[in-house]
């Protein structure tokens, strides 16, 4: 966690922090047309682009790396941030600039921004051709044919009911060891400084047994580890009649079974006990003691909980409409103590500088850390999103040097706390997922261990997928360090 840019609005330690974002690699199979994409924010954003990819792919397209190559470029953004905003913008005229010596050339906006900010891009500023929030991709293929004959294609429809269950993704930049998987869409959780409920709607899950079948193709190809994605994981709840929660939650008496996050969990573990198994994101309110139980019971279950807190006053939580207060919290993490020992690892979402917030309440975040001693963290300074309840309701009046100045505060205490917890697994024998060659040398393999620490260990005759168990000897902050332990 060293050399921060001081005014830097996202933190997280090295190895847990996603690149600023992707694109497509290049494939030539012999189709006509060439696609390109760059996918901001989260990991729900990068596998909606294997989705797009699939659904372009059946229509006549091959992805490339290079957008000048591209007969069409989508920008699959976030509206998170403002920061993330500002970068889509700055390179949607990067791509108009390239789109006045290829006239032919189609620009498209996808994901969140695009459902905020339809009109402007469309209308306002005539920047782009096509506009397809998250739950309309199945109609790309129309609406890019539609602006290659000189009309602007535009779906921003939200679903109750699509989750892309039958669609096999493209893998993008894949190590071939790791795979997301979506199993939900939307979110119900109204957080106050969040736009995810409007831009990508109402929560409805995905049919189980189409997540298993890509669960056991993905280990069939050779993968090893797959990641449950959702906005909202443990809130994943399905029944054969119906897959919206909020309608299910409202007939769950009459439906002839319900599967819950858990149930999935384990049906996941049992593809193969050689398939790792994690999950992102969860919200506290649902975590609940038949996941941890779950976890418990399966050892290709990770032990690792993203568990996202915000706050560590309870006055600030109530404001953001978390739905728990500080103890609550506290308990939940005392809970996944108890059940899954000392050793799980645990992170957290923390955001610096909430409207009204006192020095006293920052104090109260800071302390909390120390309860909870996160292995790391994705820290924040708060930046209002037009059309949320606190945009709303409440004034944004931290400064921002107050706010940039708490923030550095608590990226100080996680980067002792993160020390702090990896020191703890020195002298420790565990178990790594090799995923390839470390950034910094040749010589060095990366893995990950089950609480989602990375591990570097001396090349040997080892290949990515192979499972090694290892001797943990030193560490950093962000990194543990280990050699080979011999059978």
């Amino acid at each position: 966690m060293e050399n921060f840019i001081k005014d830097i609005d996202i933190i997280a330690p090295e190895e847990a922090q996603a690149c600023d974002f992707k694109t497509t690699e290049e494939e030539n199979t012999g189709k006509s047309k060439k696609l390109y994409i760059e996918s901001y924010g989260c990991q729900m954003n990068f596998s909606d682009s294997e989705i797009v990819a699939s659904i372009m792919k059946e229509n006549g397209f091959d992805t490339t790396s290079d957008f000048e190559q591209a007969d069409v470029i989508f920008l699959n953004t976030c509206s998170i941030r403002e920061k993330a905003e500002q970068t889509v913008r700055k390179r949607l005229n990067q791509f108009n600039s390239v789109k006045k010596n290829k006239p032919e050339l189609t620009i498209g906006v996808l994901g969140c921004m695009a459902e905020r900010l339809k009109e402007k891009l469309l209308e306002e500023e005539k920047i782009v051709d096509v506009v397809v929030g998250p739950d309309a991709y199945r109609d790309l293929p129309s609406l890019v044919s539609s602006a290659e004959e000189g009309n602007k294609g535009v779906n921003t429809f939200l679903s109750r009911e699509e989750t892309y269950a039958d669609i096999s993704p493209v893998r993008l930049n894949s190590n071939g060891v790791s795979a997301f998987i979506s199993i939900m869409r939307g979110c119900d959780n109204m957080c106050s400084f969040c736009v995810v409920p409007f831009t990508r709607g109402r929560e409805r899950s995905r049919d189980p047994y189409s997540i298993v079948n890509e669960a056991r193709q993905l280990f069939q190809n050779g993968f090893r580890e797959v990641t449950l994605l959702g906005q909202n994981v443990d809130s994943y709840k399905w029944s054969p009649e119906e897959n919206n929660k909020a309608r299910l939650n409202k007939k769950e008496e009459v439906v002839s079974k319900v599967v819950n996050f858990a149930h999935l969990l384990e049906m996941v573990a049992q593809v193969n006990p050689l398939l790792r198994v994690r999950f992102s994101t969860s919200h506290p309110k649902d975590i609940t003691d038949e996941v941890l139980y779950t976890m418990k019971k399966y050892d290709n279950i990770c032990k690792y909980i993203h568990l996202p807190v915000q706050s560590g006053n309870s006055r600030v939580l109530e404001l953001m409409n978390r739905t728990y207060d500080r103890e609550w919290y506290l308990d939940r993490v005392r809970a996944i103590r108890e059940i899954l020992g000392e050793e799980c690892g645990i992170s957290s979402d923390m955001i610096a500088g909430f409207c009204t917030e006192t020095e006293e309440e920052h104090q109260d975040t800071l302390t909390l850390m120390d309860i909870v001693k996160y292995d790391f963290s994705y820290m924040f300074y708060y930046s209002e999103r037009p059309g949320t309840l606190a945009a709303k309701k409440y004034i944004d009046d931290i400064p921002l040097e107050t706010k940039k100045r708490r923030l550095a505060e608590i990226i100080d205490k996680q980067t002792s706390l993160s020390l702090e917890r990896n020191k703890l697994d020195i002298g420790k024998i565990q178990e790594i997922l090799i995923e390839g060659t470390s950034k910094r040398s040749e010589n060095q393999l990366k893995g990950r261990n089950s609480a989602n620490k990375v591990v570097i260990i001396p090349n040997q005759d080892y290949k990515k997928g192979d499972y090694v168990k290892v001797r943990i000897v030193d560490c950093s902050a962000a990194t543990l360090f280990g050699e080979v332990f011999p059978n």
